[in-house]
């Protein structure tokens, strides 16, 4: 069960990596992630075929690299849905980051991954921005993340894509 969380939080991990932006008309996004070991995660075998289960978790993230109308992008936070079966995930999340100025951007995303040993080996996600806050409010975009898992169980995730200001 175990890898199955970390296959899903490649997923929520990729989704971080969304922001970058100015504050009007369109931008690219060039972000990076640093995501730690999901937690917590709640997950139920199938009980059709040996290592099939589905589970709910969430993932914390750092930004290491991004920024939005000149704000540093501080945090983030997904929450999960996944099925997992052997070594491969698959599913759809929300991720909610956080700029320094405590403005927010929501993503939504769909994911698919794979892993080793109970650890995330690598990934891809391809998501959407469906709204923000305060100077951010308004904001539309959408873009990939490529993720690879580390052997403590965290993660690193670059995104790119785009996004438009209303």
């Amino acid at each position: 069960m175990r890898k199955l969380s970390l296959i899903a939080a490649f997923g929520a991990l990729g989704l971080a990596g969304l922001l970058q932006a100015q504050m009007a008309g369109t931008g690219k996004v060039d972000t990076q992630w640093k995501c730690g070991v999901p937690g917590p995660v709640h997950a139920l075998p199938v009980g059709d075929v040996p290592d099939h289960a589905y589970m709910i978790q969430q993932i914390k993230c750092s930004a290491a690299k991004g920024e939005i109308a000149g704000v540093k992008e501080k945090d983030g936070a997904a929450t999960e849905f996944a099925e997992g079966s052997g070594n491969n995930g698959k599913g759809h999340g929300i991720f909610i980051a956080t700029t320094a100025s405590g403005d927010k951007v929501n993503y939504t995303y769909t994911f698919t991954g794979v892993s080793k040993d109970n650890k995330l080996v690598s990934g891809s996600n391809k998501w959407t921005i469906t709204g923000g806050t305060g100077k951010l409010k308004g904001i539309t975009g959408s873009g990939t993340c490529t993720g690879k898992g580390a052997a403590d169980g965290t993660a690193v995730f670059d995104c790119t894509g785009t996004y438009t200001m209303k």
